[in-house]
């Protein structure tokens, strides 16, 4: 049997995390720095991104980007190979969530939730396919939602948005994954993030989401750190194309 814990050891990876400023992107980023991976964050808000890459030290690199702007892909992607060259990991971690009932959603709303929520992570993806094939080793690791399968009151952007990640997430695995290239995705339930701001603010909803799932409470941000160090890592090398939902059963019931 090989050495278990070497398996999930990142030592020599170098990782990309985007929405790395706060909330599941930032805890990514950190989980990934403790294993041993060198990891760029990238985010809108240069001072939170700051912040984190102080507190990780030198592993740690910054690029201050808005990942919604998809003319603007190619160069942020150059930018996140300068620090320690093309990354064998990408989480997907940024997203926005405009919270718009299906009456009032605006072209706006829409191109800005679809484009940083499911275009960037195929584009940002796209661009570092030819690094991992010439390794013949990458991890992609998307986050969907418990909207990627259900329907959310004013969720009908963000759920279509995450409902597209299932896809994806299956379509770059059969497209990529017979090079090396391993493409899963997180379903995170009910985590206290800036994302989920209105749904925590309010303990009777926060309680009844708890009450929701199989273990009786909504998730801790550290609750994140072993899938997604499975989906990292080379623990997880004959998985690929798959939805992990971390939401402590709620999908289940």
């Amino acid at each position: 049997m090989s050495n278990v814990a070497q398996m999930f050891d990142l030592t020599g990876r170098v990782a990309c995390v985007t929405g790395a400023s706060a909330g599941l992107g930032q805890r990514a980023a950190i989980a990934l720095a403790a294993a041993g991976a060198k990891v760029v964050g990238v985010a809108r808000r240069a001072d939170a991104l700051a912040e984190w890459a102080a507190a990780t030290g030198e592993n740690a690199a910054i690029v201050a980007a808005d990942l919604s702007q998809r003319d603007q892909i190619t160069n942020i992607a150059a930018q996140i190979a300068k620090p320690f060259g093309a990354p064998d990991i990408i989480v997907h971690a940024a997203g926005i969530n405009t919270r718009e009932i299906a009456d009032d959603v605006t072209p706006e709303g829409w191109d800005v939730t679809l484009n940083l929520n499911l275009a960037a992570p195929f584009f940002l993806t796209q661009a570092f396919v030819p690094a991992m094939k010439s390794k013949g080793w990458g991890r992609v690791v998307s986050f969907a939602s418990l909207q990627t399968t259900r329907a959310f009151p004013a969720g009908l952007a963000y759920g279509a948005s995450k409902a597209g990640i299932g896809q994806l997430t299956r379509a770059m695995a059969e497209a990529w994954s017979c090079d090396g290239i391993n493409a899963n995705a997180i379903g995170p339930g009910f985590f206290p993030t800036e994302l989920t701001g209105p749904v925590f603010a309010d303990p009777e909803r926060a309680a009844r989401n708890a009450a929701q799932t199989c273990i009786g409470r909504n998730g801790a941000l550290e609750d994140i750190d072993g899938p997604l160090l499975f989906l990292c890592s080379d623990a997880s090398a004959y998985v690929t194309g798959q939805v992990l939902m971390v939401d402590g059963g709620f999908t289940a019931k």
